[in-house]
Formats: C-alpha cells, sequence, structure tokens
C-alpha cells in the first residue's frame, strides 16, 4: 500500500484527474460533464484514493438503489498499480455501504481482465452471469460479479 494515501468521497476537485484517468484506461469513458453530476446524485457514492499531495490515485464509482448497488468504475492509475489501492477503495465502498442497508454489490468486468477478476474474487465476489458482447472497442463480454454483504449483529 502506498502511503499516504487517504480514500474519501469524491469531491469537485477530483473531477478532473478522475476524468483524465478514465479517458487513458477506458474505452468508452465517463466524461468530466457526467463524473461531476454525480456529485449531486443521492444514489451515487464515488470514492477517491489521493497521496499526500492531493493527487488522485484511483477511484471507485458506484450507484445504490435500495438494498442493491452497482459498481460503475474501478480504476487506479498506472503508476500506482499493484500496490492495493483498487482493494483498499472496494473494502472502503463496502464499509460505507454497509450502514445504508446495502445488501449486495454487483459489477461487470471485461472477461479478459485477469487482474480484476482475481481482486473481486478475493475479496468475495461471486460469477453469477455474463453480458455477451457488452464492452466495445474491442467488443468483448463482461462477466458479472456479485457480492452479499453480512452484517454483523
Amino acid at each position: 500500500m502506498i502511503a499516504p494515501m487517504q480514500i474519501m468521497p469524491m469531491q469537485q476537485r477530483h473531477v478532473a484527474e478522475i476524468a483524465a484517468l478514465e479517458a487513458a484506461a477506458f474505452s468508452a469513458p465517463w466524461d468530466e460533464a457526467s463524473i461531476r453530476a454525480e456529485l449531486d446524485n443521492p444514489l451515487a457514492l464515488w470514492l477517491a484514493a489521493e497521496d499526500g499531495a492531493g493527487a488522485v490515485l484511483g477511484y471507485v464509482g458506484s450507484q445504490s438503489c435500495f438494498e442493491d448497488t452497482d459498481i460503475l468504475n474501478v480504476c487506479v492509475s498506472p503508476a500506482a498499480r499493484r500496490r492495493g489501492i483498487a482493494e483498499a477503495l472496494m473494502l472502503e465502498l463496502e464499509a460505507r455501504l454497509a450502514p445504508r442497508g446495502v445488501e449486495k454489490i454487483t459489477l461487470e468486468v471485461r472477461s479478459s481482465n485477469e487482474p480484476a477478476i482475481r481482486l473481486y474474487e478475493k475479496l468475495g465476489y461471486a460469477r453469477v452471469g455474463l453480458r455477451k458482447g457488452y464492452y466495445e472497442k474491442p467488443r468483448e463480454d463482461a462477466l458479472i460479479l456479485q457480492k452479499e454483504l453480512t452484517f454483523d449483529s
């Protein structure tokens, strides 16, 4: 893990850097206006991981409806990968969603993205389906992964 690193809800100051990471990482990236709109979306929870200087290392975006949450995107800066940032973001997201009554988290991942699939499975996500031809550039199937959150009483 990179130290120091802080994970916090996405703020206006993170939007441009998150949009730049989106553009660098994804073939169909969210634009800056769409990311900014999530700040005002009551269903959204986006978290940003930043280094000690305030630079965005990675982020996770989600939207919840009642007890279900969909993870929209998870991304870590190429220079900061393989340091536990994605795992820390996912665990922090779960910790923040559980008190809100979220019981199930779902995400899609490219079927060829083996590092991400390994991480999600390590975190307890199970394969529950397949979306044929879900991704473009290149056209690829998406695995649907899901995790049931358990609550300690």
